[in-house]
């Protein structure tokens, strides 16, 4: 998604929990071979960290995103992201399940923003009133209750026929507010950021359904950023910039935030990580 972003620090005994577990895998598992794809939208490519990879053009992936982190930290055997900013499930389709094959054992995937509109959303709420961001917001749930469904479904089965031996990872939004800091933060109305709030945990419980439908892994970040949304003193998104409006709900390059706490891309990493578990 253009104005959704990816990912950043995770919480210390989460990231050492998986740690623990992964060391506790059976040998022959973890000296399998990995042959890792990464999918999806602005989450997987990396909006917002920076140091763009020239080759990936308008898609700017980059060597900051969650893919590329989790690829340097656990060598698989080989890599690929064809994450694009601003893709759909229709791109998806169209364009990056060609990279899947019958060896692919891991998949990642973050999608589903980009189609119920999110950008256009964000975009009224920013420079509109309230009630038409809240008109917005209620558009985009309906699609995603009626909609995005099938979409999703359409497109975990494409992935599932391409790469047969594979563990799919499907990867959740956060929340974007702390509305409980709302109050002494500047910006958005509370009520604005209730609806955007309401409305990424609608797509996360889509995301979530389609996965369990589909016997995927869902990963879900929520409780990991919880205490870093915008309007948190250590936060990991971007704030709303109308002057750089793609950037806005993406994270800062890695340790750089609007407050005091490092940042980087592993929330979504540890997930991918954790689903590691799973491979071979």
């Amino acid at each position: 998604m253009r104005i959704f972003g990816v990912i950043f620090s995770a919480a210390i005994a989460v990231s050492a929990g998986l740690v623990a577990a992964m060391a506790a895998a059976p040998a022959a598992g973890a000296a399998a071979a990995v042959n890792y794809v990464a999918l999806g939208d602005s989450y997987s490519s990396g909006v917002g960290a920076g140091d763009y990879i020239s080759s990936s053009g308008s898609c700017e992936r980059s060597v900051e995103a969650y893919p590329e982190q989790w690829a340097a930290a656990n060598s698989p055997a080989t890599f690929v992201s064809v994450a694009c900013s601003g893709a759909g499930t229709a791109d998806v389709l169209s364009s990056q399940v060609s990279a899947l094959s019958a060896s692919t054992t891991l998949v990642s995937i973050t999608i589903g923003g980009n189609d119920a509109g999110f950008s256009r959303v964000m975009e009224t709420c920013v420079l509109r009133s309230t009630s038409s961001c809240l008109n917005a917001v209620a558009a985009a749930e309906a699609f995603i209750a009626n909609q995005l469904p099938a979409r999703l479904d359409t497109t975990l089965q494409t992935i599932a026929a391409d790469a047969p031996n594979a563990t799919v990872v499907v990867l959740g939004y956060p929340d974007l507010y702390d509305l409980s800091k709302s109050s002494s933060c500047v910006g958005l109305s509370t009520t604005d950021r209730i609806a955007l709030d309401y409305g990424a945990n609608d797509l996360d419980g889509a995301l979530q359904a389609a996965a369990q439908a589909n016997d995927d892994t869902f990963a879900d970040v929520r409780g990991q950023f919880a205490g870093h949304e915008i309007c948190d003193s250590g936060s990991w998104l971007h704030s709303v910039n109308i002057f750089a409006v793609s950037s806005s709900y993406h994270p800062p390059p890695p340790g750089r935030t609007s407050g005091t706490c490092p940042s980087s891309p592993r929330p979504l990493a540890d997930q991918v990580a954790g689903a590691d578990i799973l491979v071979g």
